[in-house]
């Protein structure tokens, strides 16, 4: 074993989030504005409860307290908000940010993940992630983190599905809504970003959607290839 790391010549620390939207096919990310996005994304998170579970907050029982809460967390360094807006009905639907933004080490994680049911198992929620990944690699941060309660299989699945490796479960995390959280943690580094990326491209290709939107290959298929740390729950 070395006595020291791997040296990493010529690193500068990459830059804070920025970006006031990413385009996607099927998906535009907009840095959240409570004024334009706050009834639309309260409509789409009515349809259920379940979305809220994991989450430290919600659900939000009225319009305006869902407001109150997007006009506390919009315009911050970090978490760093954006709505998904679903470009085929022009409507935002979820919401992500980066959050525990850390450019001297190189890190970043994308968290506070709510998609409504209309977005959920889309290739609008999938391009969504890939487009929050693609620009911390391209910015130049070195590793890419997704953590969640390890009781949320779902999260779990999102992340070993997107190929990031399953790194641990750090027990007894926090206490969140008055229960006990352990949380699992995954994570993509930029040496895996590549194959990543061709992945996500060959799946949101339109030639991988047959007449009906059904996909011809998986996703979970692509990035199986990539060598990682698989969940061993899943």
């Amino acid at each position: 074993m070395p006595r020291l790391g791997t040296p990493v010549p010529g690193w500068t620390p990459p830059l804070p989030p920025g970006p006031t939207a990413m385009e996607g096919r099927h998906v535009r990310l907009e840095r959240l504005d409570p004024a334009r996005h706050a009834a639309e994304l309260h409509a789409a998170n009515t349809a259920s409860d379940a979305i809220w579970d994991y989450l430290p907050y919600g659900p939000f029982a009225t319009l305006p307290d869902y407001r109150a809460w997007a006009d506390a967390v919009a315009g911050q360094p970090d978490p760093f908000f954006y709505a998904l807006c679903d470009r085929a009905t022009g409507r935002a639907a979820g919401v992500a940010s980066f959050l525990r933004i850390t450019p001297a080490a190189g890190t970043i994680e994308v968290g506070h993940i709510v998609l409504s049911p209309q977005l959920q198992r889309t290739p609008a929620a999938t391009e969504a992630m890939a487009l929050m990944m693609g620009w911390a690699f391209a910015a130049g941060y070195r590793r890419y983190e997704w953590k969640c309660d390890a009781l949320n299989l779902p999260s779990r699945r999102a992340a070993a599905r997107l190929g990031l490796s399953y790194e641990g479960t750090f027990r007894q995390a926090a206490v969140i809504k008055g229960r006990n959280r352990d949380t699992a943690w995954f994570a993509a580094i930029d040496s895996e970003w590549p194959r990543l990326s061709a992945a996500f491209a060959r799946w949101l290709s339109p030639a991988n959607f047959d007449a009906s939107g059904r996909q011809r290959e998986s996703l979970s298929s692509l990035t199986a290839a990539i060598p990682v740390a698989r969940d061993p729950l899943l």
